[in-house]
């Protein structure tokens, strides 16, 4: 299960079932996996991709990145992974989708525009991409 013993109890305490706390559990673990596919889809095509990043060796808060990959998977409700930009890369700890493009039609699945990803050693900071330098 995806809550600890702490969130379980709460969750019991305000009303919810066992059974309930499961499905809320199950149901973390999906859109978890969900926002892990929405990233890897959004990392998959070419650069160039901007991003927020403080880099040591740029004065510039914007920075752009020729090519960039990432290769994550999910573990009950955590996702990790790594981040390959420009040469180098980085263990990704978390991520979200920040902001959807507006498709106007509610049951497509809307491409991500801007996203964060929890960045891990050498970086230890979240960061924010996005494919359009006035996105950020």
């Amino acid at each position: 299960m995806y809550f600890d013993q702490r969130i379980q109890r709460a969750l019991r305490e305000a009303g919810l079932e066992t059974d309930e706390i499961a499905a809320a559990s199950d149901r973390v673990v999906e859109l978890v996996a969900a926002d892990a596919e929405s990233l890897t889809d959004f990392f998959a095509t070419d650069g160039p991709y901007y991003s927020d990043m403080e880099m040591a060796h740029s004065a510039a808060t914007i920075q752009e990145h020729p090519t960039a990959e990432v290769d994550l998977f999910t573990h009950g409700g955590d996702l990790r992974g790594y981040l390959s930009l420009d040469g180098w890369g980085v263990p990704v700890e978390g991520g979200r989708i920040l902001r959807e493009a507006e498709t106007g039609d509610e049951s497509a699945d809307a491409a991500p525009v801007v996203v964060e990803l929890t960045l891990g050693d050498t970086v230890n900071d979240r960061v924010r991409f996005t494919r359009e330098r006035e996105a950020l």
